[in-house]
């Protein structure tokens, strides 16, 4: 791993909260809730728009690139590998259905991150075994964001936080009244995004979190 590349594992593994910025849940334009919730504390961004065109989107994604590095923020692409690398990313967000590990890596290259999303302790296991560097856990409570009807449970992200020596980040329906309980399971990290973008102060709702994370 090259050096910026170590730099962005170290940053990884300090990360508490992880806010997915979607322009379909947001009550803002994604540009001004990115500012907001970085304000109040998001260690990680992640822009995640499925069907956005390709010119408009890394267009918005370059923005946030400008964003995120004059404020230290990582800043990672859902899905979209190649708009990840024209845009600089720290790196992609991949879920079960999408590029394997490998075939991200060689597009994106060895110094960026990548991440998987997992539902079941096999799947965990599988993308540590790829090279993923960190890992999705969930979703732990009901969410229409990802379409699951039934969360995976707080059981699962215990599984993870014992068994597996990898960061990961507990996501799904978390709101500020279920994160001690998350928390208590294991997870160090949470990834939000209604309960931090829908709020009518963003800025003020990530700090909620951020502060409840540190404590």
């Amino acid at each position: 791993m090259n050096r910026r590349g170590s730099d962005l594992a170290k940053r990884l593994k300090a990360v508490r909260l992880y806010v997915l910025v979607t322009g379909d849940v947001a009550k803002r334009p994604p540009l001004e809730v990115a500012r907001l919730v970085i304000a109040g504390g998001a260690d990680v961004v992640q822009l995640r728009e499925k069907t956005m065109a390709d010119g408009e989107f890394l267009a918005l994604a370059r923005q946030f690139r400008e964003l995120t590095a004059k404020t230290g923020t990582l800043f990672i692409v859902n899905d979209r590998v190649e708009m990840a690398r024209l845009a600089d990313a720290d790196g992609v967000h991949l879920g079960q259905d999408d590029l394997p590990v490998a075939e991200a890596r060689k597009i994106l290259g060895r110094g960026k991150l990548i991440g998987v999303s997992t539902h079941a302790i096999d799947q965990a296991r599988r993308a540590v075994a790829d090279g993923a560097d960190y890992i999705g856990v969930g979703p732990v409570y009901p969410t229409k964001t990802k379409g699951y009807e039934q969360g995976v449970g707080l059981e699962y992200v215990r599984q993870v936080a014992f068994e597996l020596d990898i960061p990961f980040v507990a996501i799904g329906a978390i709101t500020l009244e279920r994160l001690p309980e998350v928390m208590a399971a294991g997870a160090k990290a949470v990834a939000v995004s209604s309960a931090i973008i829908a709020a009518k102060d963003p800025k003020a709702a990530a700090r909620a979190f951020k502060r409840k994370l540190t404590e």
